[in-house]
């Protein structure tokens, strides 16, 4: 009697193949996310980070396209207007020439936001190359670039500015821009070369010297991108700090003039019709703290998203 457990019994059966071994799962091949992923699902997860971010774009979206806003003319003024309240056609009122308030309120953004951006681009350009070559190099590079950082840094901030631009005497979005640059990037150099001294000893850049990397390659490829995350979150905040001291520049008589529209020049000329009409005062000071406030947000929020010992 045959086995019926024996696969080759009956002579002209077919017997079944053996089912095809499974292969093995493959092993996971997702790697680690790099710094900058991680801070950005961080951040997108973040709701103060999102609504300063969203505040910020509304603010650029008038400095860039103000008739998005308006198609009022700012400058379109009558004196029997002077100083009317708010209403639904005009949400600010007028100014005490007879001007539209609201529109001199949106043109006012771009002066503002124009003289921030080109001054942190030009802090984080020169400070940013000092702190680097000081930090790569060290020694009398280090020396001389640290002893003319201390020199600057020893200057009154405001007290500077106001001596440079009475000596100007030619008060503009480049002049202003200028100024700030000269007074504000010793504290970024100061954080580009901490960052470097801390990223030019790691083995990574020690091994890309070893197989002949050159100084640029190493500073602006293997150092830089591991040290310009500080630089950023400081970059953002000075941002906020750049809108303030052109408003505070201005309300001091040595910043942008009339018939230049910037909130700055707002808060100066209608500071003393505060107590009877504090809507002249308000609006251009909600605009500017809430600007300032938001550039402060993003900024923190891209400090802790990109530093892995605060997650």
């Amino acid at each position: 009697m045959s086995d019926s457990t024996n696969p080759t019994a009956t002579a002209g059966t077919e017997v079944a193949p053996p089912p095809p071994e499974r292969a093995p799962a493959p092993a996971s091949t997702e790697r680690n996310a790099s710094l900058w992923a991680d801070a950005r699902r961080q951040l997108l997860r973040d709701p103060v980070f999102i609504v300063a971010s969203i505040y910020v774009l509304l603010v650029v979206s008038m400095a860039v396209v103000p008739t998005l806003w308006t198609r009022q003319d700012p400058r379109d003024c009558n004196v029997q207007r002077t100083r009317i309240p708010p209403s639904w056609e005009h949400p600010f009122g007028f100014n005490n020439l007879g001007c539209d308030y609201y529109s001199h309120a949106i043109h006012g953004a771009r002066p503002s936001l124009q003289i921030a951006i080109f001054a942190t681009l030009g802090i984080i350009i020169l400070g940013g190359a000092a702190g680097l070559f000081a930090g790569y190099f060290g020694g009398w590079v280090d020396a001389i670039l640290s002893r003319i950082t201390d020199i600057f840094f020893s200057l009154p901030f405001l007290l500077g500015a106001i001596v440079f631009l009475t000596v100007i005497k030619q008060q503009n979005v480049w002049t202003l821009a200028i100024v700030l640059v000269v007074l504000g990037w010793t504290t970024i150099a100061r954080i580009m070369r901490g960052s470097v001294l801390s990223s030019k000893g790691l083995d990574y850049v020690q091994a890309a010297k070893a197989m002949g990397a050159g100084h640029g390659r190493s500073m602006f490829r293997h150092i830089l991108p591991n040290a310009v995350a500080p630089m950023v979150v400081y970059a953002t905040i000075t941002l906020g700090a750049f809108v303030s001291a052109e408003a505070t520049l201005t309300y001091l008589g040595v910043g942008l003039q009339p018939p230049e529209e910037s909130w700055g020049i707002m808060i100066s000329q209608h500071q003393v019709y505060f107590l009877d009409h504090p809507w002249l005062l308000l609006f251009p000071c909600g605009l500017l703290v809430g600007t300032v406030l938001s550039f402060i947000l993003i900024g923190d929020a891209l400090r802790d998203a990109l530093d892995p010992k605060l997650r």
